[in-house]
């Protein structure tokens, strides 16, 4: 008798999603924050001189007249998110595989299932395309975040051939059902916006305006903040990028039938998973 799965083999309200996110994140916690934590440091290290060069001011990064230099930092920023989020959900989407269907498995042994190469052009891909699309305004960016964003788990998951193929199977998913995904993920990016601005900019907005805005503290202090907020939020971003693509194929292929009758005829679950073309 197999072992009780973390995640649910049902369809999930937006609730119940973010949930199983949650509880991922939670059983993966050492290998998605620090993972992430890694990848927010470099973040930070990359925008901190066109920071500089745009002349924002802190704690809030607004432009102090410099509007075209903070607009490409600002689509940089979306790039740089849309890419680290992609190669995180990698890695939550093996741990994903093993909590969908009960199976223990080390950290380090999800290394090898999330295809690092293969994630890393995906990442590119999608990073750049969530920069241009936020130069050009955001209502781009809305769909290529929203239908676009699972090709890392279609990657991990469904087992696609390429990175393209991943790409165009995700707008897939995401469009089914009145673009149900999209709109699911971009609701879960917003509720995790909001959480990265309280942990990232509110506390220091507060100080700051009792003790002053001195810059002494303000340069180092601002990107510790929104690393800590980003490291987070990154990670539970990728988690909810895994149980939406399994939530998406549950309701629209019948995921969790296919895994209940292969577990009947003693057959691997895991082969389930895989996409067939």
């Amino acid at each position: 008798m197999p072992a009780q799965p973390d995640l649910p083999l049902r369809p999930t309200t937006i609730g119940e999603l973010l949930d199983a996110a949650i509880s991922l994140l939670r059983r993966r916690a050492l290998l998605l924050l620090c993972t992430a934590a890694v990848l927010a440091i470099a973040e930070q290290l990359v925008l901190a001189p066109l920071r500089r060069a745009a002349g924002v001011t802190l704690p809030s990064f607004w432009p102090s007249g410099n509007a075209g230099g903070w607009w490409i930092l600002i689509a940089l920023g979306f790039a740089l998110e849309a890419t680290i989020i992609t190669l995180l959900g990698a890695l939550a989407s093996a741990g994903a595989v093993p909590a969908l269907l009960g199976r223990p498995v080390r950290d380090r042994a999800l290394w090898r299932p999330a295809r690092p190469l293969a994630t890393v052009i995906t990442a590119v891909l999608l990073g750049g395309a969530c920069g241009v699309a936020a130069l050009a305004g955001f209502l781009p960016w809305i769909f290529v975040y929203g239908l676009f964003g699972l090709a890392a788990p279609v990657l991990v998951i469904d087992r696609a051939g390429n990175p393209f193929s991943a790409l165009i199977r995700s707008a897939r998913l995401a469009a089914r059902s009145g673009l149900r995904a999209c709109w699911v993920r971009l609701a879960a990016y917003l509720i995790w916006f909001a959480i990265r601005l309280a942990l990232g900019l509110g506390w220091i907005v507060v100080l700051s305006t009792v003790t002053g805005t001195d810059p002494d503290w303000l340069i180092p202090a601002v990107p510790m903040a929104w690393t800590c907020a980003n490291t987070l939020a990154y990670a539970a971003l990728a988690c909810v990028d895994a149980v939406l693509l399994v939530d998406t194929r549950i309701r629209s292929e019948g995921l969790d039938i296919a895994i209940n009758r292969a577990r009947s005829r003693g057959e691997d679950e895991a082969a389930v998973l895989v996409f067939q073309r």
